[in-house]
């Protein structure tokens, strides 16, 4: 399938240039694939800690991991966010209003 591409003029800061030139990132790939995401109606943007950024590089890296693949464990870890969320209200209500007493 073709696709048709529109040339655009973009401005970013010189640093972003250099360092993602040194990284060997086609800018204009980065960008379209940054406006897919933006988007998209199904597409999760999380921002992480600089620890949890270099753990899920190293293993989406290592393993060949796709999105899809992830998916299945960031569900499982909504249904523990949640899980979690509910015992917290339950007790903040019981001990809110005398329920416990």
């Amino acid at each position: 399938m073709e696709v048709s591409l529109k040339r655009v003029s973009l401005m970013i800061r010189e640093d972003q240039a250099a360092t993602l030139s040194n990284q060997g990132i086609n800018i204009s790939g980065l960008v379209r694939d940054l406006i897919d995401d933006h988007l998209s109606d199904h597409k999760v943007t999380l921002s992480v800690s600089e620890e949890t950024k270099g753990l899920y590089d190293k293993v989406v890296s290592n393993t060949g991991s796709t999105d899809v693949d992830i998916e299945v464990y960031l569900r499982e870890a909504l249904g523990s966010l949640l899980e979690n969320k509910i015992k917290e209200m339950v007790k903040l209500q019981n001990d809110s209003f005398g329920k416990n007493q």
